[in-house]
């Protein structure tokens, strides 16, 4: 997954150079090693009460969940330390350089992803997800990871992400005076929702899939779709919608069946 990861930066546009500002945070020691084989920078988190030896954690089973928390409970502490940044989940394709498309604006302070966008950047009714945001350290934001981490005892059989939903639903952000925009899918798409324009999308995002192989497979798919789709505009131009389609995420699709 990682060396999947890294070839959409490889391979994206405007991407190259922002590699050398990832660190790259690793549960386990199989893949802090192979993290720091390849010259980045690499973190290996203590994990407390998870024993990670690189075997998969399937979604939403027990240890997933612990995982899920931890690293909700760590993104707190950077935010804490007074670093703004953005998060990414592994299985996200940077197709192109994403600062493009969020906005440097101090008054924002988070944008974030959602599985599908209901037309409205500023409505809290679309479903985020919490595998890429942008988000700034402040009193607000600090208020709200202390929040949503204190929901997690109180919340067995949830993932965080369903847990943060449900403190934005209740109108939380707004109690914390926070301003957040939610990513159009055009721009920063998933297998929930593809984007619909390929000349503008940044980022592709494996969700809607419940195993670490699927996403593998499908991901593989959206590279050879991007190689082709440049080719091709090199070629002959920009392509247009009508001359390109993204492959199905038949694995992600079936990983569901079992």
């Amino acid at each position: 997954m990682l060396d999947i990861f890294l070839d959409a930066f490889w391979l994206g546009e405007d991407t190259r150079q922002i590699k050398k500002h990832l660190l790259i945070v690793a549960v386990d020691q199989t893949a802090y090693d192979r993290c720091n084989f390849l010259g980045l920078h690499c973190y290996k988190l203590q994990t407390e009460g998870v024993e990670f030896d690189g075997g998969e954690k399937l979604f939403m089973s027990e240890d997933f969940l612990k995982m899920m928390w931890r690293r909700t409970l760590f993104l707190g502490d950077v935010l804490k330390h007074g670093y703004n940044f953005i998060f990414t989940d592994m299985d996200i394709l940077w197709l192109r350089n994403p600062f493009k498309m969020l906005h440097n604006d101090e008054s924002l302070d988070l944008q974030i992803s959602v599985d599908r966008f209901n037309g409205d950047q500023w409505s809290d009714e679309n479903p985020i997800n919490t595998g890429f945001y942008m988000i700034r350290s402040n009193n607000k934001t600090i208020a709200l990871y202390d929040q949503w981490y204190g929901e997690k005892d109180h919340s067995v059989g949830k993932k965080e992400q369903d847990v943060l939903y449900d403190i934005m639903r209740k109108g939380e952000f707004k109690r914390l005076g926070m301003r957040v925009k939610f990513l159009d899918t055009i721009y920063f798409s998933g297998f929930c929702e593809n984007s619909r324009d390929v000349n503008e999308v940044s980022t592709v995002h494996a969700n809607c899939c419940r195993s670490i192989h699927a996403k593998e497979t499908d991901l593989i798919k959206v590279l050879h779709d991007w190689k082709k789709f440049k080719a091709n505009s090199s070629t002959n131009g920009i392509s247009t919608d009508d001359q390109f389609r993204w492959s199905d995420h038949t694995a992600c699709q079936n990983s569901w069946n079992r």
